[in-house]
């Protein structure tokens, strides 16, 4: 029976608030802060987990994932590899592309049109063209929509591409191996590297780089998750391949994001983490202010343990309020933060053409943050509570008479 008592002079204490009206804002605030602080929490990880999903959908969807070096499809497909969806035969090399209007410097990357075709996610970012063409025409290449502006050229253009890793003797000397190829297909992923590469078939940019066609090529990896990477990695070192992956290239780029993510995660952190102290204040006050009632209920035989509980359970119940309402505030404003800004007139998006802002709401997350907002709050309760045990009953009932 104490349990539901101490429940009950709780849930009093944190409604009523017409007596003392400081008590009652300072009550009203520590909620309201604590609702704000994690409605913030929430619609900053969701964008900011969005941001990150977008980072690598794009980039790494450019860049190759794992690259098993002097390595056979079969081969590697034989290993133990759960993370691994697709692997394709490949063959990278640094480049010059030329038009009659600009030089630019590429990344040559020689793929299997088929396996790109059903596993790249560059295959569902096509303006113009596929990945087939490149079957249909004899030394094509596909290039992005930025390279494309910047050179001036679009599909059916013709392109002088150099190798910088193979040269050939001309009568005006050594010379780098190059070779007019035709545009046969446009993309655009919005992200920074689309003007950086280059696709051509894997048989046009081994005779470009003047190797023997049956010379061994390297295998690209397609992971399900291309941050669960270290696996493959290891059973392929294990087997006895070299290789090469993302991080050593665009690594530093997602170390930015993440610790960009978690300083944001940490401020917010600290502002429900105000907004519960402010229970302190308020369950501070409300001791002094029922004191008297606090030394009754002790001289009526309540034990301490449930005076203890009734100001733990306030706090909590400030706490829930607080939760509550920030948690669906905070749903909501993730659900519709696109329509919000575009009612306001404030455009954001990944990309100049991008559909807004990227919004990826983890439900763990949101799950965790208001659990820890409310054992914020309990921690809170914790020096009020052990206050108002230190009530004795004889001096304050004396002092009041």
């Amino acid at each position: 029976m104490a349990y539901p008592l101490s429940a009950y002079i709780a849930l009093r204490y944190s409604t009523a608030g017409k007596h003392n009206s400081f008590v009652a804002f300072i009550n009203r605030f520590s909620v309201a802060g604590i609702a704000l602080g994690l409605m913030s929490l929430i619609i900053v990880l969701s964008v900011m987990n969005g941001f990150e999903a977008q980072l690598r959908q794009r980039i790494l969807g450019i860049v190759p994932q794992v690259v098993a070096h002097n390595a056979s499809v079969d081969d590697v497909l034989q290993l133990p590899l759960t993370e691994v969806r697709a692997a394709s035969p490949f063959r990278e090399a640094e480049g010059l592309v030329q038009s009659r209007q600009a030089l630019r410097g590429v990344q040559l990357q020689g793929v299997d049109p088929a396996i790109m075709a059903k596993h790249s996610i560059v295959s569902d970012y096509m303006l113009e063209g596929n990945f087939e063409r490149l079957e249909e025409i004899k030394f094509g290449a596909i290039i992005s929509r930025a390279l494309a502006q910047e050179l001036s050229v679009n599909v059916g253009d013709q392109i002088r591409v150099m190798a910088a890793g193979a040269s050939v003797y001309t009568p005006f000397g050594r010379m780098p191996s190059q070779r007019l190829v035709t545009i046969a297909a446009l993309f655009n992923l919005g992200s920074q590297l689309d003007d950086k590469v280059i696709y051509l078939r894997l048989d046009d940019l081994t005779r470009l780089l003047r190797k023997p066609k049956d010379s061994p090529a390297d295998v690209r990896l397609f992971l399900n998750n291309a941050f669960n990477y270290q696996g493959v990695v290891a059973e392929l070192e294990q087997a006895g391949y070299s290789t090469s992956n993302w991080r050593s290239r665009q690594g530093p780029l997602f170390d930015a994001v993440k610790m960009e993510k978690n300083m944001m995660f940490l401020m917010l952190l600290l502002i429900i983490a105000v907004a519960a102290f402010n229970i302190v204040s308020a369950l501070v006050m409300v001791v002094s202010e029922k004191s008297g009632d606090i030394a009754i209920l002790l001289s009526q035989g309540m034990t301490v343990a449930t005076v203890r509980a009734i100001f733990m359970l306030n706090g909590i119940f400030n706490g829930l309020k607080g939760a509550l309402i920030g948690a669906v505030l905070g749903i909501l404003a993730v659900v519709y933060i696109n329509d919000i800004l575009e009612l306001l007139g404030i455009y954001l998006a990944l990309s100049a053409d991008g559909p807004g802002l990227p919004i990826d709401m983890q439900w763990h997350q949101v799950v965790w943050v208001t659990l820890f907002s409310l054992g914020l709050c309990l921690l809170a309760s914790c020096y009020p509570a052990q206050r108002a045990m230190k009530v004795q009953p004889a001096k304050v009932l004396q002092q009041e008479s």
